[in-house]
């Protein structure tokens, strides 16, 4: 049940005519080059949280910069609540760093509007996308609201990090510690994507562990002529280990117990998923591929949306700088990762695959393992608190039924919010794929930052009629 027209009008009509004035504000943000990872822009951290804080206090809302070993986090309710369900949402204002700068068109940090080759506009800067510009389409929803009533027509509480983008280390005890502030009926994140035109809310978001691979065999590099074929090489022997880990014929993943507790997504979603991409040359082509290589018997669409793999993200061993040369190397470094679905989980996960390792390294070699974090699945049922209602109002706004889909990515915060604060959480963000996030040339198109303000609007307004 959305609710009626008349109520949403003049807050939708509010929201366009300041769409420029919106823009203005974003840009400010923007501007802020809040890099999380790099230290020397931890004032600008700080700096971007502080700018929050007085955008949502000018709007009515009380509002706590709370310091962690980090950045700070803010956490903002509403002075005058209403009545009714409780939404909290989650964002984050810190971005990813800029290199390599030389490949940026304009300043990384100077906002531009332009005109696509598509003829579209698009924000041009570093977090247009990922997430200020997601995050900033909430907070002008609410302000559109504020300037048309006043009062929110759900109960608001708002939780913005700054760590999002090193891993969040801060996140999850600060959840923990504060959880009976923090509990509401549903959450809403805006940090993913939808579809070209359609928009979407993501129900399922893959899990993920990293780890670090340091193999060695001699005490030194070698002379290759020397020693090659008496000298064992680590290169070679971490080659064969992690090649071992995927099944040539199947595709899937060997680790004993890797598919244990992994179910099948329903078929009507499956269904539904082909009709979304049903080709796979279609999905690949934009990245110059046609056919997928993973586990056989499902699309590349599922393959990425609610199938776990095995990645190998990097290698480095012996020489690899200009020129040739001759050496055997006496290590070999890897970092590999698991994407994993609900149902897996990541402690059992590295232990296998630290096991299957070890038990193929040859007697005169070590091998030692650095973890690089883990996060557990997230998969929202269909009858979860206000995902229909948010579809409804997402499908009345972009005029088309809107869609659940998957992603390939990890979230941590969604699964978080199930656990530790006992409530759902919807994803649902204006972002698109070639939107260059962690890339130069961040985008955000002018048309998803419009209509991710007046979507915002209906679905909270939707909400409102939900039974909590």
């Amino acid at each position: 049940m959305t609710a009626p027209a008349h109520s949403l009008s003049p807050v939708l009509e509010q929201a366009d005519r300041t769409l420029d004035a919106a823009l203005e504000r974003l840009f400010a943000f923007l501007r802020i080059p809040s890099i999380s990872t790099q230290p020397e822009h931890a004032d600008d951290c700080r700096r971007a949280a502080q700018w929050l804080r007085d955008e949502l206090d000018g709007l009515g809302f009380d509002v706590t910069l709370h310091e962690t070993p980090g950045h700070p986090i803010l956490v903002a309710h509403d002075r005058t609540p209403p009545a009714g369900p409780h939404v909290l949402f989650y964002g984050h204002y810190d971005v990813q760093p800029v290199d390599p700068l030389e490949l940026w068109e304009s300043g990384p940090f100077e906002p531009k509007l332009v005109t696509g080759e598509n003829g579209a506009k698009c924000i041009v800067a570093r977090g247009a996308s990922d997430d200020k510009g997601q995050v900033m389409t909430f907070i002008e929803a609410i302000r559109a609201i504020r300037a048309t009533g006043g009062q929110m027509p759900v109960r608001i509480s708002l939780l913005i990090e700054g760590e999002e983008e090193c891993g969040g280390p801060s996140l999850l005890p600060f959840m923990e510690t504060h959880r009976t502030e923090l509990r509401a009926d549903v959450g809403l994140i805006c940090d993913t994507a939808m579809l070209p035109g359609v928009p979407a809310i993501t129900t399922t978001l893959r899990g993920m562990l990293g780890e670090e691979v340091h193999l060695r065999c001699a005490s030194r590099d070698l002379h290759s002529g020397i020693y090659g074929n008496a000298a064992r090489n680590p290169a070679e022997v971490l080659c064969q280990i992690l090649s071992s880990i995927r099944d040539e014929a199947t595709g899937r993943v060997t680790l004993p117990g890797f598919y244990a507790g992994v179910q099948e997504s329903a078929p009507e979603l499956r269904a539904r998923w082909r009709e979304i991409a049903p080709d796979d040359a279609t999905f690949l082509g934009e990245v110059g591929l046609s056919r997928p290589a993973g586990e056989k018997g499902y699309t590349a669409i599922e393959q990425t949306w609610c199938r776990p793999s095995f990645e190998i993200n990097g290698i480095s061993s012996g020489y690899t700088g200009a020129g040739f040369k001759t050496v055997l190397p006496g290590e070999a470094v890897a970092k590999v990762s698991f994407r994993l679905v609900a149902g897996q989980d990541p402690v059992h996960i590295r232990q296998a695959f630290c096991s299957h390792v070890r038990n193929m390294v040859p007697d005169d070699c070590t091998v030692t393992f650095t973890p690089c974090g883990g996060s557990v699945a997230s998969a929202l049922p269909d009858d979860a608190f206000g995902l229909q209602p948010a579809l409804d109002a997402l499908g009345a706004e972009w005029n088309t039924p809107a869609v659940t889909i998957g992603c390939g990515g990890s979230i941590p915060v969604a699964a978080d919010m199930q656990r530790v604060l006992g409530m759902p959480a919807l994803l649902v963000g204006f972002a698109l794929d070639d939107d260059r996030a962690h890339s130069p040339n961040e985008k955000y198109d002018l048309a998803a930052f419009h209509k991710g303000m007046r979507s915002w609007i209906r679905i909270l307004h939707a909400m409102a009629a939900t039974d909590a």
